[in-house]
């Protein structure tokens, strides 16, 4: 194993708030290229109300290019951090990383626009998801290279906030000003390249010569420590499961309000708005207090489970009654779950680290385990509704999941970061 500590290259001096603003407006970029087309743009793209099959068609092909850009997301983002940490000391390691995924990310949004079918749809999609695994890599690693573990709450609450924030911004920007999908896009696209860059630039990525070559810094470190880390294993099995019970419960939500309620397109694209918003409010609020009481106990583990299965139980109450006005409730209820889990996760996946060495490349694994549970839901969701023609055994999923990602987080010891 490695000779270098976490403890030995921990920061001791906390940021300012200058530091949390841009790492926010990041998160919430990346957030918004990722979600607005996962939640609207995509489903509108794929929907097939008029074909011989159906609208169950529209929703299987929008789940298979979801889950094919997470997979792609998963190899591209652990490779990204990997490289990054193994840049050497007299380099800047995040940024050009940073820079990189933002402009693939953006250029391949504008391919998705103009593309037309699901192979090319999701080919671009795919493009998208990379881009995003990169520069999510390299924005998450800054946590622990520049912060003191007495920020990380403060920082992992920044993140999961926008996260909410940035689906709104996103989805009440095209609903509301009526764009259509290749407009939409390209806004996402426009603002994926501006903001996403100049955050890029104006973060500090300080070069630590301490860290000496890249090959003497690894040299006596397995490839993968992290795998034989029990505890870290346990927590992004949880990470996994819960992410994914999250996305069963919220990603097919268009359709769910078109053929689950039998809205029309009209109104149900302006009842997602609603329900975001509502998600968003809970997701936000719960995102903060639960960052600050984590960072003021050191006791991650135990809020992790607890949101869990705050989660767990709004996917029961939708199972029992799934209208419109239990969706809101349902929807409160997930965005207090979800919200608090990923930010008290990521803290306790940042105490969890197994070296201090490798901090993009492992916090990047645990980045990519959410995207990855956000982009099979659809997958498993689609293939539910298949299943039994309507929507009823995804939400109970989603509630099983979120069981099950809870008693997997329990089985990770906690440790208090040093």
């Amino acid at each position: 194993m490695s000779t270098t500590p976490l403890s030995a290259t921990v920061p001791l001096t906390k940021v300012g708030a200058s530091w949390f603003t841009l790492f926010s407006v990041a998160w919430l970029v990346i957030w918004t290229a990722q979600l607005t087309p996962l939640q609207l743009l995509l489903p509108l793209q794929l929907d097939t109300p008029d074909s011989g099959t159906g609208w169950v068609s529209g929703v299987v092909s929008s789940g298979l290019v979801l889950g094919v850009g997470g997979l792609a997301g998963v190899v591209a983002g652990p490779i990204a951090g990997a490289l990054s940490d193994r840049r050497n000391g007299s380099q800047r390691r995040r940024r050009p990383f940073a820079l990189a995924g933002v402009w693939i990310t953006s250029v391949c949004l504008l391919l998705t626009g103009w593309s037309e079918g699901p192979l090319a749809i999701g080919a671009s999609w795919v493009g998208v998801s990379v881009g995003i695994a990169i520069a999510s890599a390299a924005f998450t690693a800054m946590i622990a290279d520049q912060l003191p573990p007495q920020q990380w709450g403060a920082a992992s609450s920044s993140a999961s906030s926008a996260q909410a924030v940035g689906i709104v911004v996103g989805v009440g920007t095209v609903v509301l000003l009526g764009l259509g999908v290749f407009e939409g896009y390209l806004v996402l696209a426009i603002a994926m390249a501006v903001l996403g860059t100049a955050a890029s630039l104006l973060l500090p990525d300080p070069v630590n010569k301490a860290l000496g070559g890249a090959a003497t810094r690894q040299h006596n470190e397995p490839r993968f420590a992290f795998l034989q880390d029990r505890d870290f294993m346990w927590m992004l099995s949880g990470r996994l499961t819960v992410n994914i019970g999250n996305a069963l419960g919220t990603a097919l939500f268009l359709f769910f309000l078109m053929y689950g309620i039998g809205q029309h397109r009209a109104e149900a694209e302006d009842n997602l708005l609603l329900i975001i918003v509502v998600y968003t409010v809970f997701v936000v609020g719960a995102s903060v207090v639960a960052g600050l009481v984590s960072d003021r106990l050191q006791r991650r583990r135990s809020l992790t489970i607890l949101a869990a299965l705050v989660q767990a139980v709004s996917g029961i109450l939708i199972t029992v009654s799934p209208t419109f006005t239990m969706t809101l409730v349902a929807a409160a209820l997930m965005g207090v779950g979800y919200g608090a889990f990923m930010t008290v996760g990521l803290a306790f996946a940042t105490d969890l680290l197994p070296s201090g060495q490798n901090n993009a490349r492992d916090l990047g694994v645990v980045n990519v385990i959410a995207a990855l549970g956000q982009l099979l839901g659809p997958i498993i969701g689609a293939g539910l509704v298949a299943l039994v023609g309507g929507f009823w055994l995804v939400f109970a999923a989603a509630a099983l999941l979120s069981l099950i990602g809870a008693a997997l987080t329990a089985l990770a010891r906690e440790q208090r970061a040093t």
